[in-house]
């Protein structure tokens, strides 16, 4: 088993750089104004030119609209869209990139319903995050809240660092993992020895995961 790790808030080219070098499978560029990480298109493109080949670029929006989502396809060279708000599938759907769903896990609900509604996404995001918002807090929600056997993919995020990840990755054995706050020095600041640690920390859950199947 692989656990797949996106880094995601990331705001120069020099943390994704970094976030490359520590291992990130993902970074997560936030297109959302109201968020504390947001950056703007030009400032997206100068990040994703930044990246070495494999390392896939996540554009995150929050209810866009569609032209602002063209425009932003315009400037930047994005690999995979994540939407964060109340998207309809086939709006999801209709920008000709895979995408990914997020789940407001905050808010006490199952995702299978959600699941079901986006049989076009690539995969889906649980999140700590409350309808409208991006994610981001710092926060985790209730486990428990996750269904034994999800059949779709999916990744975990909220409250994640390289203490807790493991505890997530034991009980859980998501798809893959997000995480932002949990490797920051401060607020859309990423820290190069978190991000290290963290992704450290996943992988060294993998060989252990492995050892016992």
């Amino acid at each position: 088993m692989r656990y797949r790790v996106k880094i995601c808030g990331i705001t120069t080219p020099e943390q994704a750089v970094a976030a490359a070098a520590a291992g990130a499978d993902a970074i997560g560029l936030v297109l959302h104004p109201a968020s504390r990480r947001f950056v703007e298109p030009a400032q997206a493109a100068l990040i994703s030119a930044a990246l070495p080949p494999f390392v896939t670029t996540v554009g995150l929006f929050v209810d866009p609209d569609a032209s602002r989502v063209e425009a932003v396809l315009q400037a930047v060279a994005l690999d995979c869209l994540q939407f964060h708000g109340q998207e309809a599938p086939a709006f999801c759907a209709g920008f000709g990139r895979p995408y990914l769903k997020a789940i407001a896990m905050g808010e006490g609900q199952d995702p299978r319903p959600h699941m079901d509604e986006h049989p076009d996404a690539q995969g889906f995001l649980l999140d700590s995050h409350g309808a409208g918002r991006s994610g981001g807090s710092g926060h985790r929600f209730d486990w428990g809240l996750v269904p034994g056997a999800l059949e779709r993919p999916w990744l975990l995020a909220g409250g994640l660092d390289a203490d807790s990840v493991r505890e997530a990755l034991e009980h859980l054995r998501p798809y893959g993992v997000d995480v932002s706050s949990g490797v920051e020095s401060a607020p859309g600041i990423k820290d190069s020895r978190r991000m290290q640690a963290f992704v450290g920390a996943v992988r060294q859950c993998e060989v252990e995961t492995n050892e016992q199947d």
